[in-house]
């Protein structure tokens, strides 16, 4: 777990040097800015989504992960929890949009991302942390420019950032016989399509809702799980 507490705390450290310095930073900078980042958030997942030929499992995993998320709402739950934290930390009534987009978008950039996956199960499997450090340095690095423009939402995607990759790196533990490379090729490929969502949302290319994406990144485990049973 040392590795997903480092990547927290760069998180946290680096939105309150972006909280700190946004006043400071004028609007049409901080636009471009954010553009800059979209792009290369767009980048990291095409450089993700490449790394299997198995396309079929990754096309499937897609198209049964986004029912899947669909039926649950997860992009809207999200949503919801950011509201909730922002008026548990506001006093102000005012619009909660700002707030709960900052959250929303930060956690998803900072737990889609193969690194979370592979550098998760590093952590759980061997006691590896290099990838989670590496990880925490980037964030730390993208939270300065994401809590600038977006807000105080951004430093509570921290929050989610634990609990997804402490979860996934304390299953890795139970799971040693399903996670071999080829599932792990596969569930960044996923993982890569989604961070390509993120960017393009973030450009304003298109408005769609990664958060019902989500459970595609874990269907081909389960697919090699059922297919190791059978």
């Amino acid at each position: 777990m040392l590795g997903t507490i480092v990547n927290a705390l760069a998180i946290i450290a680096g939105s309150l040097l972006g909280l700190l310095f946004s006043r400071g930073i004028p609007e049409n900078y901080k636009q471009i800015i954010l553009t800059g980042v979209g792009l290369s958030v767009l980048l990291i997942g095409m450089k993700s989504a490449l790394v299997t030929n198995d396309l079929m499992i990754v096309i499937f995993s897609v198209i049964i992960g986004a029912i899947c998320g669909e039926a649950l709402k997860i992009e809207d739950r999200l949503e919801q929890l950011g509201r909730m934290l922002e008026k548990k930390v506001s006093k102000k009534s005012g619009d909660t949009s700002s707030f709960a987009r900052g959250f929303v978008t930060a956690s998803l950039v900072f737990c889609v991302g193969s690194m979370a996956i592979v550098g998760s199960l590093e952590s759980g499997l061997t006691g590896n942390h290099q990838t989670l450090f590496a990880k925490s340095v980037l964030d730390g690095v993208t939270s300065v420019i994401f809590a600038s423009t977006m807000g105080l939402g951004v430093m509570f995607s921290a929050a989610a950032v634990f609990l997804y990759q402490g979860l996934i790196t304390m299953t890795a533990v139970f799971m040693k016989n399903f996670l071999v490379a080829e599932t792990i090729a596969q569930m960044t490929s996923v993982g890569g399509l989604l961070i390509m969502a993120i960017g393009m949302n973030m450009l304003k290319i298109t408005s769609i809702k990664v958060g019902n994406l989500l459970p595609a990144i874990f269907l081909p485990l389960l697919y090699f799980a059922i297919r190791s049973i059978l």
